[in-house]
């Protein structure tokens, strides 16, 4: 276990103002997604997909690590080439997704836990040989009539900085994930207390679990009306809802927030993270930067279609949105760069 090592390789993944793609969906996820846009829902479709994603030219300008999913660690390009290396030779460093994914919790209705820590180590060794330099456990919060309950609370918490702490122990920087879901009628403010006790239960875990903060990033919702609720916060409230709540909760030790889009449109994404850099980016300890799979991934999804005619032009706009999202890194985005 290095700790220059991890705090390294965490520097590394967003330098440069880039972020990461998480493009680790479940083989489940993604064959739901294939099947609204009338793609085969196959393994060969899957890996050509990927292999679009990996393939992009210009890709490793704005992307700094790619979370990837078992079956696409283990997957090659239609020439041989495995996919790690394809990331590697681009300058991206890749990571492996390493929840089960969530389950009923029990005695707790309504509520999910996350499964996976058992057999961690030994799964760890396998992708590090690999290549993997990074991991990503996924929490799943959700707001409603009575929950989340603290016992919901507690366990994810904990489970998440068990994984983390495992990570470190084997050399591989966590990227932390507890999502308070925008699903729900729910306002900006029931949002901000929530993800307020979810992040202040999560660091405590990750200090009695004695997790090294400068080695780890962390991967949060941002603080958002539902999306069914009646009134919509601005961009404007939603970045000083966010900062704020961080602010209050995350570690000055930590490098990086590296914000999950959570089913918000491309745009809407890009604009919020835009905000918050605009509004507060010369006073915050860590970086605020994306880790985003939809809000990155859809538009090109939706050019290809499981069509090879359409590859290039589902590149370009798989690029360029990274590109819109490095930009609002930096504070420099702006919606006319939809039109370029």
């Amino acid at each position: 276990m290095n700790r220059e090592q991890l705090k390294d390789t965490a520097r590394a993944l967003i330098a440069n103002d880039k972020g990461l793609l998480a493009m680790d969906e479940s083989v489940g996820t993604c064959n739901k997604r294939f099947a609204k846009l009338g793609i085969p829902q196959t393994e060969e479709a899957r890996r050509a997909y990927r292999e679009l994603i990996v393939t992009a030219p210009g890709l490793g300008e704005s992307i700094g690590g790619a979370i990837l999913f078992d079956e696409t660690i283990r997957q090659k390009s239609a020439d041989g080439t495995p996919f790690i290396k394809t990331l590697i030779d681009a300058g991206i460093i890749p990571g492996i997704k390493l929840d089960d994914g969530t389950t009923e919790f029990a005695a707790h209705p309504g509520e999910k836990i996350t499964e996976g820590l058992d057999g961690l180590r030994e799964r760890l060794a396998e992708y590090t040989a690999m290549g993997a330099r990074f991991a990503k456990w996924r929490a799943v919060i959700t707001i409603g009539e009575g929950i989340p309950s603290w016992g919901c609370i507690d366990a994810n918490a904990h489970t998440l900085a068990r994984y983390a702490a495992i990570c470190q122990e084997a050399g591989i920087v966590p990227i932390v994930e507890p999502e308070v879901l925008m699903d729900g009628d729910h306002t900006l403010e029931r949002c901000y207390q929530t993800t307020d006790e979810v992040l202040r239960s999560v660091f405590s875990a990750l200090f009695v679990q004695r997790v090294w903060m400068d080695g780890m990033i962390l991967k949060p919702n941002m603080v958002i009306s539902g999306l069914e609720c009646a009134t919509q916060a601005s961009v404007d409230e939603v970045a000083d809802a966010t900062v704020t709540c961080l602010l209050h909760a995350v570690p000055a030790a930590v490098p990086a927030v590296a914000f999950l889009s959570g089913g918000q449109s491309a745009e809407l994404a890009s604009a919020h993270l835009n905000a918050m850099n605009v509004r507060f980016k010369s006073r915050l300890p860590w970086v605020l930067t994306f880790s985003f799979s939809r809000a990155i991934q859809q538009p090109a999804l939706e050019i290809w279609r499981g069509e090879e005619a359409n590859v290039v032009a589902a590149q370009q706009a798989l690029v360029h949105r990274a590109r819109c999202n490095r930009a609002a890194r930096g504070g420099q985005y702006s919606p006319s760069m939809e039109t370029e």
